[in-house]
């Protein structure tokens, strides 16, 4: 982890060119070296940040007061840090009778923060001050400071799924992972009131930044593993399916079933995982198919590649068949030759340093947070096979020499439907994840999206698409604004890149200009926000028959529904 010190130095760097971020950050303790590591953790996450501190103690005040620097500032993130110090000191100043309602009366202000502050709330969770007044038998004394603390981070997490914009930072598992000695230094907080120890400012800084990028569309979808001591001990072209380290018991096959448990649950949680080994392909599947010990099976992996090519090559296939960034991608090997390889030729993958012991794996990689998400869905786990059947679509596709003759030989079918109860948190979601395919990139919550849906300014699509190889659920979003009786603008269209070059640019817009007619619009307008990583959509107004407007501020484009010409798709509206 960057130390402190050099976070500080971050701040002297040129960042102008980055992109901004207003935020935030309340305290009821010392912060300003929290404030110089939130910028500097800023810098080596390519965000710009401008950051407005309170001053000491004034949470209440700049929340509740209506004019204070705080609303005043706007930001779009404010992290608000109320230390379990002063929650101690509070509930001890309390009559005995009145300590039992501590934390509903800490939540209960929470809810207020989350009621009067706009944008989105990053709040820190509370690490645990064991103070021993009942010892262990706190646990049975609902007054005592143990309950009520731990009564307080679990219903936190509730209140966090209660309210869309409120997000967790939970610098509890951060005191949980390196333990209060390393958090906490008694001596300067007596002379400073600061309770976080210049040590663990970067991974706090860290956690929070991982929260503000995940929110921001910036976290990884997939993990690319390679088999031979990574997966299993062992070499399965040596020692044979049946003869690899894996399974429970005494010995270095628990850490490697241990970390396909790990693998698993990301596979669940929704992220893609996809295998790349120097294998000939029938040995390196034989483990999954055959050794009744293995956790990971084939239905686990999303892509699997293995033979004798570059492991850069194989890495970029893959990518290629996903169609995510390489910044979203990590990649685990055992082999310090092939991590640096991939590192030196794959830019912007993260390819983390596992230990030589492959018993210390997980603990290494618990640490990085690697897949900090925000937001989450039941059919995030139909990923792996979206991504399986999207495979094999790509190894069909080589059979055909006419690209038209492919796509009708596909059967697509798209239901299109406004916003409603059922699909409005996954188009939240990937409102978050969509950053290739985003002209306007704008994020939007769930509780944002049922603003929209009440307001009779906007008009809402959500499309799926199925064909004949399996369903990609929802692939597309549009919101459209009405400017006035005659002009309709696209304030969001984004779609999941697994579909492009299917004729779902041109089905969308047939969808937007059969609207505007029904609806007497004389013209759409839309507009291109560039940023680092939708430069693939550039040029797509254009393509489909937009005029650029001269004069406007932005990119703007122009449609004249009258003169509009679809172009050739092969989807059916369901």
């Amino acid at each position: 982890m960057i130390s402190f010190k050099e976070l500080k130095k971050n701040l002297k760097k040129e960042s102008s060119a980055l992109p901004a971020l207003k935020v935030a950050l309340l305290g009821d303790v010392t912060t300003q070296f929290l404030a110089v590591s939130v910028m500097g953790m800023g810098f080596e996450r390519n965000y710009n940040i401008t950051l407005f501190e309170a001053e000491f103690n004034q949470i209440e005040r700049q929340v509740l007061d209506p004019t204070s620097d705080l609303h005043d500032f706007g930001a779009t993130y404010t992290i608000v840090f109320q230390s379990t110090h002063k929650l101690l000191e509070k509930y001890s100043m309390m009559h005995p009778d009145a300590q039992v309602l501590l934390a509903n009366d800490r939540l209960d202000f929470i809810r207020t923060i989350c009621g009067s502050v706009k944008g989105r709330i990053i709040y820190y969770n509370y690490p645990e001050i064991e103070d021993t007044v009942f010892g262990s038998y706190a646990n049975k004394v609902e007054a005592s400071f143990t309950f009520q603390l731990r009564k307080l981070n679990f219903e936190l997490m509730e209140l966090a799924q209660e309210i869309p914009n409120l997000f967790i930072c939970d610098i509890s598992g951060l005191q949980n992972k390196f333990g209060r000695d390393v958090m906490f230094n008694s001596s300067i907080y007596i002379s400073t009131e600061m309770v976080l120890s210049l040590d663990i400012l970067p991974y706090v800084a860290s956690r929070t930044l991982d929260v503000i990028c995940a929110v921001e569309g910036k976290f990884k979808k997939c993990l690319i593993l390679d088999l031979d001591n990574t997966v299993w001990g062992g070499v399965v072209g040596d020692d044979g399916w049946e003869n690899v380290q894996v399974g429970h018991g005494l010995g270095i096959g628990t850490a490697f079933t241990e970390f396909q448990q790990w693998v698993r649950k990301l596979k669940n949680r929704g992220i893609i995982i996809a295998v790349c080994s120097k294998n000939d392909e029938d040995k390196a599947r034989s483990p999954f198919e055959k050794n009744p010990e293995m956790v990971l099976k084939m239905d686990d992996i999303a892509v699997f590649i293995a033979n004798w090519e570059t492991k850069v090559d194989n890495i970029r296939h893959i990518q290629s068949i996903l169609n995510i960034g390489f910044d979203s991608i990590v990649f685990l090997d055992d082999n310090p030759f092939e991590r640096n390889i991939v590192r030196e030729n794959v830019r912007d993958i993260t390819v983390p340093e596992l230990p030589e012991d492959p018993a210390e794996y997980l603990e290494y990689l618990y640490s990085l947070n690697l897949f900090e998400t925000a937001s989450h869905s039941t059919t995030d786990a139909d990923r792996t096979l979206q991504y399986q059947v999207e495979s094999k679509r790509a190894s069909i596709m080589k059979s055909f020499t006419d690209e038209a003759d492919f796509l009708k030989s596909l059967n697509m079918v798209s239901e299109v439907k406004k916003f409603d109860s059922f699909n409005t948190s996954r188009v939240a979601q990937l409102s978050q994840r969509s950053n290739q395919f985003n002209l306007r990139t704008i994020r939007y919550t769930e509780a944002e999206l049922g603003s929209i849906v009440e307001d009779d300014y906007y008009a809402t699509f959500a499309f799926t698409l199925e064909d004949k190889f399996g369903d990609n659920g929802l692939i597309c979003v549009i919101i459209l604004k009405t400017l006035d009786s005659d002009t309709l603008f696209i304030d969001t269209w984004f779609m999941s890149c697994r579909v492009l070059k299917r004729g779902m640019e041109n089905f969308t817009l047939e969808t937007i200009v059969n609207y505007a007619k029904e609806n007497g619009f004389k013209r759409i307008i839309g507009e291109y926000l560039p940023t680092a990583k939708n430069k693939m959509t550039e040029n797509h107004y254009t393509k489909l028959g937009f005029i650029l407007i001269d004069g406007a501020e932005s990119e703007q484009f122009e449609l004249s529904v009258d003169d509009c010409q679809i172009g050739e798709h092969f989807i059916n509206k369901h």
